[in-house]
């Protein structure tokens, strides 16, 4: 009987010192650590084999032999003694131990050091000094061992009392953090070789996050000490749980996303909000379609205006990122819609090309003409061929005979018939449109004979003026071509024109025509506006106003226009008279 029971005590010792000499057991792959923790102890393994430390001096009143073999400590932890380092790792509380305990420990460590302290397996010592003794020559006996088997002597301290080193709950919490102290669950993170298994505790969990209220402690509550997440990457959980245990955000780039995921999946806003946080601090031009995606795919509004917003400002560089042809087809959508990219149209349709044949090989299809028109979709009808020159256009390869021939009338006769595609300009300027009226009245007969009306005009601030508002017909609903510029006065460069057409209704209101792209006008410099209709009589302007403010209702902000007369051929619009009423500009 007292042969069986000295087995049974010695038996936990030997599988702690198989473990601690690295035997393999079945279980899952676990995280390791081998930085010191807290209290100078080694981090815990995660393995549900880590050896139990020993109840080391909270033994209950009796102690004795058969208190020691029942009480051990039911946490593996930092204090948990490894292999043959027991012994010794005991030796603050030795007086507290239980003397055979204390011996055989002593004998274990000596054989897995070669066998040199067998004599100390044989003693059975029932003093605390006998066992020091024991302790003492099993220590000697590692000494003189091979440097192999002396390397598996590990000095531990215990975990009793880690609590009186923390002075804070936040201390006492963040040492619980990925700690087998204490905890009630373990997770498995991730999937095949790369699933980790993570110790928690559900009442920190269930603290900080809903999901994990629910899931603990719903109506249907999971038993489970073992919870599989194979949809979650390891890296991002220990993320989520540093926060949720801390405070401490422990984020980057490779891991912003996939912890993102993960605080929306669990429902811990405050990370989600660190993790947006870190995207707009971190947004360039080429990574912004990235995150667009990713944007959209986690419904965060605010993060995609952003990223919109830096496309809109950086629209080439981030046309020519590497990330844009991963993008999907909604996304590629929404960006061409918009009427504020800054490229002109021929890059936009060779980007969007570029997609298409991207897109056609994750389809497994070939970069045919047609299969690349079938992959873009709607977005084809997005792309302004209007917009193109005609030398622009007639690069293009993908659009259909009908299409093709519509676009080449469009673009060299009179009057252009109407085309599929969108033919308003795209401005890369953000904020309000503007215009001001130079007339005070309006009344009727201007006539064309191919001369252009012109009026020279300056203004107090640089401005970006994207078209003109023109009169219309006397007769009714009317078709007019026009071609509309802008001309440096000094040097008489053209700055932008648009060779293009408007219809009218008959009405004395003025009629939009506008410039392919806008038309950069800076402060206090002479420009000259023409403008060249072909078509009958229309309403002309009178009262006109040599200067003309306009004044920003949301920041105050005036803008002075200063007009004057044009000499040379004007068709007669002076600043009294004439054509050209409204100029539309950004400011």
């Amino acid at each position: 009987m007292h042969c069986c029971a000295y087995l049974f005590h010695l038996a936990p010792q030997c599988s702690q010192s198989k473990m601690a000499a690295g035997e393999n057991n079945s279980r899952p792959p676990c995280l390791s650590f081998s930085s010191p923790g807290p209290l100078g102890n080694v981090q815990p393994s995660n393995s549900a084999h880590s050896a139990a430390a020993t109840n080391g001096g909270l033994g209950g009143p009796t102690g004795g032999a058969q208190s020691g073999a029942r009480r051990t400590n039911p946490q593996p932890g930092p204090g948990a003694v490894e292999g043959a380092g027991a012994a010794v790792g005991a030796s603050p509380n030795a007086q507290n131990c239980n003397p055979q305990a204390a011996a055989q420990s002593a004998a274990v460590a000596a054989t897995a050091a070669g066998g040199m302290a067998t004599s100390a397996m044989n003693m059975t010592p029932t003093s605390n000094a006998s066992a020091a003794a024991a302790a003492l020559a099993a220590h000697s006996a590692l000494s003189s061992a091979p440097a192999a088997a002396a390397a598996v002597l590990v000095y531990r301290e215990p975990v009793y009392n880690w609590q009186a080193t923390k002075s804070t709950v936040k201390e006492r919490f963040a040492f619980l953090f990925n700690n087998e102290v204490l905890s009630d669950v373990h997770f498995l993170v991730g999937k095949g070789m790369g699933v980790q298994r993570i110790p928690a505790h559900r009442f920190v969990l269930a603290v900080g996050s809903a999901v994990f209220d629910a899931m603990f402690n719903g109506g249907m509550a999971t038993t489970s000490t073992e919870i599989e997440l194979p949809d979650v990457e390891p890296a991002a959980f220990l993320a989520l749980l540093k926060f949720l245990y801390s405070d401490d955000v422990q984020i980057g780039p490779e891991t912003v996303m996939t912890t993102l995921y993960t605080a929306k999946k669990y429902a811990v806003p405050a990370l989600e909000a660190h993790c947006v946080e870190f995207l707009k601090k971190n947004l360039r031009a080429d990574n912004a379609f990235m995150l667009l995606t990713q944007a959209r795919l986690f419904d965060e509004p605010q993060l995609a205006s952003l990223c919109l917003e830096n496309i809109d400002k950086n629209t080439g560089d981030a046309l020519a990122a590497e990330g844009f042809t991963d993008i999907d087809l909604d996304t590629l959508v929404a960006v061409l819609e918009r009427d504020t990219l800054g490229v002109r149209e021929v890059r936009l349709f060779a980007a969007a090309v570029r997609w298409a044949e991207s897109e056609a090989q994750r389809q497994q299809l070939q970069p045919t003409a047609e299969n690349k028109r079938r992959v873009l979709g709607r977005a084809l009808t997005l792309i302004r061929f209007p917009l193109m020159t005609i030398e622009e256009f007639a690069a293009s390869s993908i659009l259909t005979d009908r299409e093709v021939v519509s676009l080449f009338l469009h673009f060299t006769v009179n009057p252009k018939p109407r085309v599929e595609f969108i033919d308003r300009p795209r401005c890369c300027l953000r904020g309000k449109e503007c215009s001001i009226t130079r007339f005070g009245q309006v009344e009727s007969r201007w006539g064309y004979s191919g001369t252009s009306d012109r009026i020279r005009f300056s203004v107090n601030r640089r401005i970006f003026v994207v078209g003109f508002g023109l009169y219309g017909s006397i007769h009714g609903p009317t078709d007019y071509q026009v071609n509309i510029q802008i001309i440096h006065t000094d040097s008489n460069t053209v700055l932008g024109q648009n060779d293009t057409g408007f219809s009218c209704d008959g009405l004395p209101s003025t009629f939009r025509v506008m410039f392919k792209e806008p038309v950069e006008i800076l402060p206090n410099v002479n420009y000259t506006a023409c403008a060249t209709l072909k078509g009958p009589d229309s309403h002309y302007g009178t009262k006109g106003m040599r200067k003309v403010t306009h004044e920003s209702a949301a920041s105050g902000v005036k803008t002075c226009f200063t007009f004057c007369y044009a000499a040379g051929n004007n068709n007669g619009t002076s600043v009294e008279d004439g054509q050209i009423p409204e100029v539309i500009f950004y400011t």
